[in-house]
């Protein structure tokens, strides 16, 4: 009892040390967006020791800083000669230039499988003289389970059919995104689609109106797939589109049934084939031939994709193959017994027993989907700092800081902290919400000393700036800093180890 009473004091006073109150620049920029104190959870860590902390041990939503959760176990439990597989296996025989069985389309959790790669593997077929399939086409999703995770899923906002809502599993091809080429004159708007697909059409009852062009969202409306009585589909937009007006957007309004089917369909088709089977949703026998694949790029660059736009979809489908894939070496990735469990249990269990081997107490953390783009989603400033330290320690330190956003010069920080000291020097990760604004990375201070920068407002009165003002304010803050550790500075190791604990499952 003793020594747990003495750990606590040592925990409460470095903490309390490290800032009684905010820096006033920060205090300053609080008041003056109408912040609260309370709204704003920070931690800050100049090499071992502690530069400021506010509310740090409080669990907050960290938009899509949670990214860097993801990201980082990625890294250290695949590896980065990881790579996703999409395969093509038939349990038929080839005889001439028939194909006499089912032929199966087996997801590997591939993030970059994509119509040109299916078409490639298509193409495959057809160099193998085959021309005619006399069989089903089987998709296979049964890697993650539930296989379709978006089926009764309520929508997150008011535009399901936005690619960041885009909810992943593990056979997408493009993301199942349509691409709609929009182009109006004073009288007239002509409507293209991309990819082409089996009888599916677009159309539109958009009405032309008198306004800015860069603003023609304003009178966008949700679109919908109309199926046909004879099987056909039309995608139908609907709202205002100004006059002379030329705009390309993507929308995901399909299932991805459908598309992939006639996706499949339609390139077969172009290919010379013939295919008049049905299409089922379905598991790849184990001795199934292999006919083609794709792969991935590898990981490393998947992490760079996800963090630095910051990628909702990619983020979701690198927490969920946590649980589901390991590496291997040469093809890049095996399948991990299922053993019964949902997929998300699974990846669940790999980011906490990953934090747990760190030392990283999960108590109160929760992860619904490794993207952020939650409700639920929370983290402590100090778990995510105690995170980003042990990504300092890394052998894929490199290939995580890459992926981080560059202030003032690229990916969700190239418009933001521009001229300030620390543009073009921290590398920062970003997360916003209706009610959330955080950053999470790395700040060099004034003498190039590397801080660990973890900085959380969740306030309903976040937005409009405001929030983003306060912690621009505090990364202002920590990179002109740079005296050496005295009363502002509390060393780390004055503080005890962060044990494991499994609450907070």
């Amino acid at each position: 009892m003793l020594r747990r009473l003495i750990l606590a004091s040592l925990l409460c006073a470095a903490f309390g040390a490290a800032h009684a109150q905010l820096p006033a620049p920060v205090a300053q920029m609080l008041a003056q967006q109408g912040l609260p104190d309370d709204a704003l959870g920070v931690l800050v860590l100049k090499g071992d020791s502690v530069l400021l902390s506010h509310g740090a041990d409080r669990p907050m939503q960290p938009a899509s800083t949670m990214k860097l959760v993801t990201t980082l176990v990625s890294l250290e439990r695949l590896g980065p000669a990881f790579r996703a597989r999409t395969e093509l296996r038939t349990s038929g025989q080839v005889d001439g230039s028939v194909l006499r069985g089912d032929l199966f389309l087996k997801g590997g959790a591939d993030a970059d499988f994509s119509g040109e790669a299916l078409e490639t593997m298509l193409r495959s077929l057809r160099y193998r003289g085959i021309r005619r399939i006399e069989g089903r086409l089987v998709l296979d999703r049964s890697l993650w389970q539930p296989a379709r995770m978006d089926l009764g899923q309520p929508p997150f906002d008011e535009s399901p059919e936005a690619y960041y809502n885009v909810i992943p599993d593990a056979l997408l091809v493009n993301k199942n995104m349509l691409q709609i080429d929009l182009r109006s004159t004073a009288k007239r708007l002509q409507l293209q689609m991309q990819p082409a697909l089996d009888r599916v059409s677009i159309g539109s009852s958009m009405t032309l109106v008198d306004a800015d062009c860069a603003k023609w969202e304003d009178g966008w409306k949700l679109p919908e797939a109309v199926r046909q009585q004879d099987g056909r589909i039309k995608v139908l937009l609907h709202g205002t589109f100004p006059k002379d007006c030329a705009r390309s957007y993507s929308i995901n309004v399909l299932d991805r049934d459908d598309y992939l089917e006639r996706l499949f369909r339609q390139q077969w088709k172009e290919l010379g084939g013939k295919f008049s089977g049905t299409v089922v949703a379905g598991s790849t026998p184990a001795d199934a031939t292999l006919l083609a694949e794709h792969s991935s790029r590898l990981l490393p660059e998947l992490v760079r994709d996800t963090n630095k736009p910051s990628d909702n979809l990619l983020a979701r489908t690198l927490f969920l193959s946590l649980g589901n894939l390991a590496p291997e070496a040469p093809a890049g990735s095996a399948v991990l017994p299922a053993e019964g469990e949902t997929s998300f249990a699974r990846a669940d269990a790999a980011v906490r027993g990953w934090m747990r081997a760190q030392r990283i107490d999960d108590t109160g953390f929760v992860i619904e989907n490794g993207s952020g783009l939650s409700r639920l989603e929370r983290i402590t400033p100090q778990q995510m700092a105690y995170l980003l330290q042990a990504g300092l320690r890394s052998p894929w330190m490199p290939e995580f800081l890459a992926s981080m956003p560059i202030a003032g010069i690229d990916g969700t920080l190239r418009r933001r902290l521009q001229g300030g000291p620390a543009s073009g020097r921290a590398r920062l990760k970003t997360g916003t919400l209706r009610n959330v604004v955080a950053l999470a990375g790395y700040v060099p201070d004034a003498n190039g000393v590397q801080n660990v920068f973890v900085a959380m407002v969740n306030s309903e009165q976040a937005g409009n700036g405001r929030g983003r003002a306060v912690l621009d304010a505090l990364v202002d803050w920590v990179a002109r800093s740079g005296a050496a550790p005295g009363a502002d500075a509390v060393p780390v190791s004055a503080m005890p180890a962060v044990p494991a604990t499994a609450a907070g499952r």
